[in-house]
């Protein structure tokens, strides 16, 4: 990590962009109604069910069906896999406003925002391979030494980086990726030659 390069990226915050407002309105109503934490275990899940999901991600992303034809299979499917009235509703407004696609994104939002309410920092980690346990560890140790003492390691395999990783904490990005190695030395050579 320390030969990564760190560049500032627009603060993806919680409540800011159009994810962080439904986001932040999801998390408002489920504290009011005392059932955060219910709903943030199903926003969770949620997040799982569209990443293992193709043919859900394909009824959300694709804007060419009917608004009432992609609201009623989400909510079907939503109601089959056992989730609560308040998810529902508020999923039912998402597909109302014609923001299904940004589903996947509004529930990373909640999740960013819950962390962030709980004083948790978040580092999202991409690497070309799953990490093991004493990566992960070494990671964790690393990023402590960096002022990071309450985070919480979001993991993602990209097999496009080709070796090392990416971490994400906040609006710093390390990038010590072979791919982007690459990257600067073809352009290294480009500028030599």
């Amino acid at each position: 990590m320390a030969s990564g390069v760190t560049t500032a990226q627009s603060v993806a915050f919680a409540s800011n962009g159009l994810e962080g407002r439904y986001a932040t309105a999801l998390y408002e109503l489920a504290a009011e109604q005392q059932q955060l934490d219910a709903v943030l275990d199903e926003c969770a899940a949620l997040a799982r069910l569209i990443d293992e999901s193709a043919p859900l991600r394909t009824v959300l992303d694709d804007r060419r069906l009917d608004i009432r034809v992609s609201r009623k299979a989400v909510l079907s499917v939503l109601d089959a896999q056992g989730f609560c009235q308040t998810l529902k509703n508020f999923v039912g407004v998402v597909a109302d406003n014609r923001r299904l696609p940004n589903l996947r994104q509004i529930m990373a939002a909640v999740d960013a925002l819950a962390s962030a309410r709980r004083g948790e920092v978040v580092a999202d980690v991409t690497s070309a391979q799953p990490l093991t346990t004493t990566q992960r560890a070494q990671l964790q140790v690393r990023l402590a030494e960096a002022g990071y003492s309450r985070i919480t390691i979001r993991e993602r395999v990209d097999s496009s980086l080709l070796g090392g990783l990416v971490v994400r904490v906040g609006a710093k990005l390390y990038d010590a990726s072979l791919q982007t190695r690459l990257f600067r030395l073809h352009y290294a050579m480009k500028g030599a030659a």
